[in-house]
């Protein structure tokens, strides 16, 4: 999804060369030159400084490539040239533009050894076979004892062994589980389908996502809303998405109507989410949904629908909790402000580089180190096995860019404190600006961050 590094810095003024403020802090009184910039609230004290970091020309990348390995390899060829925003750790407020930056992707993706890029798609398919004999296993206990005082714990177990399958499916979508493409189709289309995710359809959006990280407007997935935006919420859809536990069941509604001030939906091939080019493979995806669908509806005239909803309906619910909650944190809740961006000050390397990464305790073998999530958004082809040493590698290089997660115990309790700040204090960017941070609602600060 990574993104969530540019702590213990300072704002500074941007390039002379731009007559307009370029931060979203504006007066009803413009400055024609170089305006004085605020800094924006952030918390524990501390403040960012960027410098600005252009696209090159050429950055258009290909979106109809459904089957191809390595989803989003080509964007880093395409972006490499964008640069690490510079830092000076003395803590001065002036803006040199003539400094050079520090590293570019190039220098990232060499500080990582060869092999860590190598996919084994034997070891890849074992931790596939060893999810699918757990999920297995846990249903048929549950099914054997078929006891209340049993059922609470399995919900957990088996919802969280969901989420397990849905890190390897979605490791299909990058490139990351092998080489070849038509095993990566395959094998996200069964993973996926099991728990209701329509592959292809999920598969493009959140390429949309990495390909755009961190973009104010162009993000997809927990993207910010803008103000105008947002004002204009009726209150049922601002509260549900601003309060706990309603926020953390987003995911369902998003496959249908996508975020607020984004059309189209995941099932449909004329979506806006698609090109003409996937078409077929938006198609293959709603039918299989669709077929997946049909036989719980089915099993539920059979079994019940109480018989249904204990070994898989709440399950399901516990999965979506996780996702929800692992997509959100990675991109909110630090305990410093994060930039969003727009226009000129966006790029790939920037973008990418805002990324925050997660220690979920016990739950990080489980969920296949999801949560070292600097690296695997900046480079998603890298496979989940090599990820904590290629990160070790990288570290180095993004030196201040790595936000270290903070340490957590035997289960993630700290991450629930950085969920309901973020819910009580991240509500909207301003509809101007390059470079925006979230801004809250004095009405909703904490009065419906329900937990």
């Amino acid at each position: 999804m990574a993104v969530w590094a540019l702590s213990d810095c300072g704002i500074r003024p941007l390039p002379k060369i731009y007559s307009k403020p370029r931060l979203a802090f504006t007066s009803n009184n413009p400055q024609p030159t170089k305006p004085p910039i605020p800094r924006p609230e952030l918390r524990n004290g501390s403040s960012f400084k960027l410098s600005s970091a252009g696209l090159r020309d050429k950055w258009v990348v290909n979106l109809s490539a459904p089957l191809r390995g390595g989803l989003v390899e080509e964007d880093e060829d395409n972006f490499e040239g964008n640069r690490v925003i510079s830092i000076d750790e003395s803590g001065g407020e002036d803006f040199d533009p003539d400094a050079p930056p520090p590293d570019t992707l190039a220098d990232i993706r060499a500080a990582i050894p060869k092999h860590r890029w190598t996919k084994n798609p034997e070891i890849s398919l074992s931790y596939v076979v060893r999810n699918v004999a757990v999920v297995s296993g846990l249903a048929a206990v549950a099914a054997y004892f078929n006891d209340w005082a049993f059922w609470s714990p399995y919900w957990i177990c088996q919802g969280t062994m969901l989420s397990a399958l849905f890190v390897l499916g979605h490791d299909c979508g990058h490139g990351s589980f092998s080489n070849n493409p038509n095993l990566d189709s395959v094998v996200g289309h069964l993973l996926h389908y099991s728990i209701l995710v329509p592959y292809h359809g999920w598969r493009i959006s959140y390429r949309t996502h990495y390909r755009h990280h961190q973009h104010a407007e162009n993000d997809e997935s927990w993207h910010p809303l803008s103000e105008k935006i947002y004002k204009g919420l009726n209150n049922v859809t601002r509260t549900l998405r601003l309060s706990l536990p309603f926020s953390l069941l987003a995911y369902p509604s998003y496959l249908w109507s996508r975020s607020p001030g984004k059309k189209g939906f995941h099932f449909h091939p004329s979506s806006d989410l698609f090109v003409p080019s996937e078409k077929k493979d938006v198609i293959t995806s709603t039918v299989c949904w669709t077929a997946m669908l049909a036989l719980l509806v089915g099993s539920s005239f059979v079994m019940g629908l109480v018989q249904l909803l204990k070994p898989y309906g709440i399950p399901y619910l516990i999965f979506v909790m996780w996702l929800d909650l692992v997509t959100y944190l990675h991109h909110h809740g630090h305990e410093n402000k994060i930039p969003w961006y727009r226009g000129e000050e966006w790029s790939y390397l920037r973008g990418r580089l805002t990324t925050v990464g997660r220690d979920y305790g016990w739950f990080n073998k489980i969920h296949h180190d999801i949560g070292i999530h600097v690296i695997h958004h900046l480079f998603p082809q890298i496979p989940h096995y090599h990820l904590i040493e290629a990160t070790e590698a990288a570290k180095p290089v993004l030196g201040k860019y790595y936000r270290e997660p903070k340490k957590s115990g035997p289960l993630p309790f700290h991450l629930l404190g950085s969920l309901i700040r973020s819910m009580k204090e991240d509500h909207y960017v301003s509809d101007a600006g390059d470079v925006v941070y979230y801004q809250k609602e004095p009405k909703l600060s904490g009065a419906r961050c329900l937990s």
